[in-house]
């Protein structure tokens, strides 16, 4: 427990919740994060991982009702108003077709269109989904520049992967890197509750499954000091998940051309870091050269978690996880294909499709 970081008005059952457990000595020659305070690892940190669990939830409710939601209300509802604009004029206030009848667009007194209640509801999705992506894109935007720092000042090289495993264990941990993984778990226990508390998509399961695996990952690799290993993958999934949700917020606003062009820098962010960096730089490094380089030994009281057992169950994670973003990489495929024949970037994975269903029973 840190009490000595910890306010002292502060009851004690507290403390682990709002700061760092576990605090050491600095180490005398830290090859990384100079001036930063030092920690161990332990179940502790499970209560500040609760704790920031509790502060998304609260960010991401206060962002989505109090910004998002109002700012997509507005622009649907001025770009609804602009578009009918020229039908109003055209149509000597549109009361009448000629015959009697009413041509169907309903009229305010002072000849202003009324939104009809297809209308409506298509716009409430439209701003719930647009509110919904902004979270991630906010989310991911921000831990993909903090993961950056962490990567570049740890001795870690994507052109030499070999120095994820150098100098192992790599314990203890410096201050921002423990954050950075703290934070991250919590992050993916938010989004499986998220997922289960919102509306099911086509692919809930295998969402599901990614979110297991990722924590997996995270919980496994903190646990047996393979951090660095751990960083890098996070930055590399992080990357490309700033744009997805994006290309959706694009979507959700009508702004087709500028979603269009995100999807295409989406597409190819997604075949570098998720395809050719994940296979051939990490996947390929777990494989060779944990052999090459480490003594393969479980003794905790020295922090060394390596067996060839553990190793092949981190490789097999590693290898679920590619597998499920090949079956994603093909559906982001068959959304490009339609683009290129004259289509738009319409999600196959999200639940659009459950909505127009939607609307066609009611009509």
């Amino acid at each position: 427990m840190n009490l000595f970081q910890a306010p002292d008005w502060l009851p004690s059952f507290l403390v682990p919740f709002v700061t760092f457990s576990y605090p050491v000595t600095t180490p005398a020659a830290p090859d990384s994060f100079y001036d930063a305070a030092y920690y161990r690892t332990g179940p502790l940190d499970i209560c500040f991982v609760i704790t920031c669990l509790a502060v998304m939830a609260v960010l991401r409710d206060a962002t989505r009702l109090g910004v998002m939601e109002p700012f997509a209300r507005w622009k649907l509802a001025r770009d609804l108003k602009h578009s009918k604009e020229p039908k109003v004029n055209g149509r000597a206030l549109g009361l009448t077709n000629g015959n009697g009848h009413s041509n169907g667009n309903a009229l305010y007194p002072n000849g202003e269109r009324t939104t009809t209640r297809r209308e409506s509801r298509k716009m409430h999705r439209k701003v719930l989904r647009f509110a919904e992506q902004s979270w991630s894109v906010i989310y991911y935007t921000l831990t993909w520049c903090y993961g950056l720092y962490i990567h570049v000042n740890l001795p870690t090289k994507l052109s030499d992967p070999t120095y994820l495993w150098r100098d192992y264990p790599h314990i203890p941990l410096a201050g921002p890197v423990k954050f950075y993984y703290l934070i991250q778990a919590a992050f993916y226990l938010h989004q499986m509750l998220i997922l289960n508390a919102e509306a099911r998509r086509k692919d809930h399961f295998q969402m599901m499954t990614h979110h297991v695996i990722t924590i997996a990952l995270i919980g496994a690799s903190y646990y047996t000091n393979f951090t660095r290993v751990g960083c890098l993958v996070l930055v590399l999934m992080d990357w490309c998940d700033i744009w997805l949700p994006l290309t959706k917020m694009l979507r959700y606003i009508d702004l087709s051309t500028l979603c269009d062009i995100t999807f295409v820098w989406f597409l190819a962010s997604w075949f570098v870091t998720r395809h050719v960096l994940f296979i051939f730089v990490v996947i390929r490094s777990a494989w060779t050269d944990p052999k090459r380089l480490l003594t393969f030994e479980w003794a905790p009281e020295r922090d060394f978690y390596l067996t060839s057992s553990a190793r092949y169950i981190f490789i097999s994670m590693l290898c679920a996880l590619e597998v499920l973003q090949i079956f994603w990489f093909w559906t982001i495929c068959r959304v490009a294909w339609r683009v290129v024949r004259g289509g738009n970037a319409a999600d196959d994975r999200s639940d659009e499709g459950s909505d127009e269903e939607e609307d066609k029973k009611r009509r």
